[in-house]
């Protein structure tokens, strides 16, 4: 099953996330959006992976963003922060 998933209801007029969807298919496809952000074969500080989660989305909860991109597997990075990856092979 390869479908796209439309979050538009959940983006602004410039891409940007409005809100976290509560429903685990949308939010899986919103946090999937995000993680296009993230360029692979890259490692980033944890206040870049903050200021990428920060620069698309309305609601001012990078956090949560972050904590959601690692947990579904959309986002790595090593136990002490120190470094965070996209994976190259994307497990939702």
């Amino acid at each position: 099953m390869n479908q796209t998933i439309d979050i538009r209801r959940f983006l602004d007029d410039t891409g940007k996330i409005t809100q976290l969807p509560q429903k685990k298919l949308f939010r899986v496809a919103a946090l999937s959006y995000l993680a296009e952000k993230f360029e692979a074969n890259r490692d980033y500080t944890e206040k870049e992976v903050n200021a990428i989660c920060e620069e698309w989305h309305t609601f001012k909860d990078y956090f949560i963003l972050r904590r959601e991109l690692i947990d579904h597997g959309l986002l790595c990075r090593e136990l002490n922060g120190s470094r965070y990856w996209k994976p190259t092979t994307l497990t939702p």
